[in-house]
């Protein structure tokens, strides 16, 4: 394995500070397309849904959103291109939180939504 030399070591490190230095100028439009929705509360077809943001972030995908069905919580999960799936309809992507909750509900027709174990 060769030596790490002092030029090696400058080079990397300047390019970890120009990367460094690029990311605040990203950020801000990142958060923007990917801004956390208004919460809801509602009942449709029935049923109670709720959708707020939740802080830190949901499971291990990191959507820092929580939807709910009748306080039954309904993973749920953002996609890269700002669409919404969640564990009833993971192949409907849909526009929002709420339009999850809602495709959650007409795809359970009446059935009670059972907890999500956690891993």
């Amino acid at each position: 394995m060769p030596e790490l030399s002092r030029r090696r070591a400058l080079t990397a490190a300047a390019a970890l500070t120009a990367a460094a230095g690029a990311q605040p100028a990203l950020a801000p439009s990142a958060r923007a397309a990917h801004g956390s929705p208004a919460g809801f509360d509602e009942v449709y077809k029935g049923r109670r849904i709720q959708g707020r943001p939740a802080a830190g972030g949901h499971h291990h995908h990191g959507s820092g959103y929580a939807v709910f069905v009748d306080g039954v919580e309904l993973h749920v999960m953002r996609n890269a291109d700002g669409s919404w799936i969640s564990v009833v309809s993971h192949y409907d992507p849909v526009p929002t939180p709420r339009a999850a909750a809602r495709a959650a509900v007409d795809e359970l027709q009446g059935a009670p939504l059972l907890p999500f174990p956690a891993n």
